[in-house]
């Protein structure tokens, strides 16, 4: 005697990638949030040596400071909510190209080492546009980290 299996197959929807002008929007508003945070807790070091610049070497204490926070934020925000606050404003979210649980490996790429790239050297800020153009609206920070930013239902 045979028995019919029915087999129930997932369907995924095709998600709906966030364009540039949303991703950019959210991305500004992290910059305010970043600036802010870094406005407080780095506050502090206006009262040593009479709000002079601490120097080390070619970075202030300063300027080392704020772009941990930068990277830091960035970083645990996607690790563990898989979205900043300004993606949260714009109902944006980082996902994994196969849909899995993004991992650590996978955010230091895209927040960190992709991050910094753009970061470097002034025409590496023009590369954002690769979000404007690509196919899965990616930007060369997602390519490195084989994540999509997709819009939430």
């Amino acid at each position: 005697m045979s028995e019919n299996v029915e087999h129930i197959h997932e369907v995924r929807e095709e998600p709906r990638y966030a364009g540039f002008w949303m991703r950019f929007w959210a991305y500004l508003a992290d910059l305010i949030i970043v600036f802010s945070i870094n406005g407080i807790l780095l506050s502090p070091l206006k009262f040593i040596d009479n709000g002079a610049a601490v120097d080390i070497g070619f970075w202030t204490l300063a300027g080392i400071f704020s772009a941990i926070i930068f990277y830091v934020y960035f970083l645990l925000m996607t690790r563990f909510f898989e979205q900043t606050l300004g993606k949260m404003i714009f109902g944006l979210r980082v996902i994994r190209e196969d849909f899995q649980q993004l991992r650590w490996s996978d955010l230091l790429f895209r927040e960190v080492v992709g991050r910094f790239f753009h970061r470097v050297f002034f025409f590496t800020g023009l590369l954002y546009l690769f979000v404007a153009f690509s196919r899965e609206k990616q930007g060369i920070h997602d390519m490195i980290g084989n994540t999509r930013v997709v819009i939430e239902r």
